[in-house]
C-alpha cells in the first residue's frame, strides 16, 4: 500500500468559496445537458408522436438492456455554432449494452431539421464510428435523415462534402469496420434521403419500418406506403420489414444476440475500493481563480481506489505526478501535472510510459499545465530534446490512452499530455477545463509587447489604460476559445463531465478497452 495522504492547506473559507463557484459550473453543465436531451422544437416532437413514432432518445432507451449505462459521446456538439444550432447536432451517439454486448448506438434526431446532416453532424458521426472502430464495437445506426444540410449555414459544402473526416468518412469507416468483422446494422425509421441513404445501404443488415422508412436519393425524397415493402421484397435494399419502431428495435436486439461470443475482459479487474477521501470534495479543492494553482495531488487521491498510488520516481521531476493505481478495479498508469514540465519531468514521463507499455497498462493523462519550461537555462538543459522524448513515447504507446483536462492545458503542454491530435481513446474535460495555444493572460501580454515594439519603431507611445484596453479583447478571445464548451461544440473533446462522475466514466472506458486484443509495441527514435 502507498496511500497518498491528504495535505490540504486551503482555509475553510477558501474551500467554501471554491465549492460555491464550482457548484455553479456543475449547474451550468447540467442545464446544457438538459437542453441537449430536449433538442428540437416541441412542434417537431409533437408531429413525430402524432405519426406514431418514438422520439430519438426513446428509441435508444428501448434498444438498450434494462439498467444499461449509456456512455454518450459529444452530447454538446454544435451548441450555438450557428446561432440556432441546438446542442447534440441532430444525432445521439454513445455506447451501451444491447443483448448483453457493448455496442455503439448512433441515432438521427428527426426533431432537429428532419435529421439532416450539417457539418457538425457529420463530424460527430465520424467521431462515434472511430471510437467504435478503436474498441471493435458493433455499430447500430437508427436512421431517419433528410440527407445533407447544404442550404443551411450558408451552404457549407466545404464542411460536409469534400474532405476526410466529413460525410464520406462515415461510409468509409462503416465499410472498413465491416471488412474487419465489426458488425454494421441499421434500422430505417423514416426517410433516408440523398447521400443519407448510403448510411444504411452499406450496412451488413438493414431493418426498415413499414409506411415510415424509405431509402431514396434526392433531397426531397420522402416515404410512401410502398417504399419499405418494395425495398424489402423487390429491391433487396433491406433485409427485414418491421411494423413499427418498437418492432424494428426488437429485431435489432435479436440480430445483436446472434453476433457470436461477447469479447471477454482480458485484464485482471480488482475489487472496487472507494477512495479514502470523498470525490465530491474535488469541487472545493479546484481553485476558483485559474491564476492560483490547484494542488493536483489532492485530486488524484480522490479519484483512485483506496487513495493508493504506487508512485514512480516521487522525488524526481516532481512537477509531474506519475504512478500506478486502480480506478474501480481497473489498473492505470497516471501522469498528472503539478506544475510546468521541466527536462526532469519529461524524462520521468518517458520512462514511465515505457513501463506502462511493457506491462500493458492503460495510461491516464491528467492535464493542468501551462507548458514546458522556457528560458536559456531550460534550453541548455535540453528541454526540447527531453520534451521530444516524452512526446515520442506518448505517441507510440499502443496501450489505451485517456486524456482528462482538469484545469488549463496550453501550448506544447497540451500536446505532450496526449492532446486530441495524438488520438487518445477518449478526451474528457471537466467544466473548468481549458485548452489553447497559450493562456489568455500570456496571449494578451505577448501581443501587447508586439504593440510596444511598434510604438518604439514609430516613435509613439500609449498609456497604461490604452494598453489594458488593448489586452482585454485579446484575453476574452482566448478565454472563449479555450473554454470546455467551445471544445465540446466543435467535437474537440468527447465529453464534459462532473469531477464526481470521473470514476464511473473511466471504469466504462477501461472496460471497453480491456475487450480489445493487445497491439504490438514499437517505439520511434528517441533523441539522446
Amino acid at each position: 500500500m502507498s496511500v497518498v495522504k491528504s495535505a490540504l492547506s486551503a482555509s475553510p473559507e477558501e474551500l467554501r468559496a471554491n465549492r460555491e463557484f464550482y457548484d455553479g459550473r456543475v449547474a451550468d453543465l447540467r442545464a446544457r445537458r438538459a437542453a441537449a436531451v430536449a433538442a428540437g422544437s416541441e412542434t417537431a416532437r409533437a408531429a413525430l408522436r402524432e405519426a406514431g413514432q418514438l422520439l430519438v432518445r426513446e428509441r435508444v432507451s428501448a434498444l438498450l438492456d434494462p439498467g444499461s449505462p449509456f456512455l454518450e459521446l459529444c452530447q454538446l456538439a454544435g451548441e450555438g455554432l450557428h446561432g440556432d444550432t441546438v446542442p447534440g447536432a441532430g444525432i445521439v451517439a454513445g455506447v451501451g449494452l444491447v443483448s448483453g454486448r457493448p455496442c455503439m448506438v448512433i441515432a438521427n434526431d428527426a426533431a432537429v431539421h428532419d435529421g439532416a446532416y450539417s457539418a457538425i453532424t457529420g463530424k460527430k458521426h465520424v467521431r462515434a464510428l472511430r471510437f467504435a472502430w478503436m474498441h471493435r464495437l458493433p455499430c447500430l445506426t437508427m436512421v431517419q435523415s433528410g440527407g445533407r444540410q447544404f442550404l443551411r449555414e450558408g451552404g457549407t459544402q466545404p464542411g460536409v462534402f469534400a474532405d476526410d473526416g466529413q460525410f464520406g468518412s462515415i461510409l468509409y469507416n462503416q465499410l472498413r469496420m465491416s471488412r474487419e468483422g465489426i458488425a454494421q446494422i441499421a434500422s430505417v425509421h423514416g426517410p433516408a434521403a440523398d447521400s443519407g441513404a448510403f448510411v444504411p445501404a452499406v450496412c451488413d443488415e438493414v431493418v426498415v419500418v413499414r409506411d415510415q422508412g424509405a431509402l431514396a436519393f434526392g433531397s426531397n425524397a420522402g416515404p410512401v406506403p410502398a417504399d419499405a415493402d418494395r425495398a424489402n421484397r423487390q429491391d433487396g435494399n433491406t433485409d427485414r420489414l418491421a411494423e413499427s419502431d418498437a418492432h424494428a428495435i426488437a429485431i435489432l436486439r435479436d440480430v445483436v444476440a446472434h453476433l457470436g461470443d461477447v469479447p471477454r475482459q482480458r485484464r485482471d479487474v480488482g475489487e472496487v475500493v472507494e477512495p479514502l477521501h470523498d470525490p465530491a470534495e474535488i469541487n472545493a479543492i479546484i481553485s476558483a481563480d485559474p491564476r492560483i494553482p490547484t494542488n493536483n495531488r489532492e485530486i488524484v487521491l480522490r479519484l483512485i481506489d483506496g487513495s493508493d498510488l504506487h508512485e514512480f520516481k516521487p522525488d524526481y521531476g516532481d512537477t509531474l505526478i506519475t504512478g500506478f493505481a486502480r480506478i474501480k478495479g481497473f489498473e492505470v498508469g497516471i501522469l498528472c501535472n503539478n506544475g510546468v514540465l521541466f527536462s526532469e519531468s519529461a524524462m520521468k514521463a518517458t520512462q514511465f510510459i515505457e513501463l506502462c507499455c511493457q506491462r500493458d497498462i492503460p495510461l491516464l493523462f491528467m492535464a493542468d499545465i501551462n507548458g514546458f519550461m522556457v528560458g536559456r537555462e531550460a534550453e541548455e538543459a535540453g528541454i526540447a530534446k527531453h520534451g521530444a522524448k516524452m512526446i515520442t513515447a506518448m505517441t507510440c504507446a499502443n496501450v489505451p490512452k485517456y486524456t482528462l483536462i482538469i484545469g488549463g492545458s496550453y501550448g506544447a503542454g497540451y500536446l505532450a499530455m496526449c492532446g486530441r491530435a495524438f488520438k487518445p481513446n477518449a478526451l474528457i474535460m471537466w467544466p473548468n477545463g481549458r485548452a489553447a495555444i497559450m493562456g489568455p493572460d500570456q496571449a494578451a501580454t505577448t501581443l501587447a509587447m508586439v504593440k510596444d515594439d511598434q510604438h518604439k519603431r514609430d516613435g509613439t507611445s500609449w498609456t497604461d489604460a490604452q494598453r489594458e484596453a488593448y489586452k482585454a479583447p485579446v484575453r476574452k478571445t482566448f478565454e472563449d476559445f479555450a473554454n470546455a464548451y467551445n471544445f465540446a461544440r466543435n467535437t474537440w473533446c468527447d465529453m464534459v463531465i462532473e469531477p464526481a462522475e470521473t470514476r464511473d466514466v473511466m471504469a466504462l472506458l477501461l472496460d471497453l478497452a480491456g475487450r480489445v486484443p493487445a497491439v504490438p509495441l514499437r517505439f520511434g527514435v528517441f533523441r539522446m
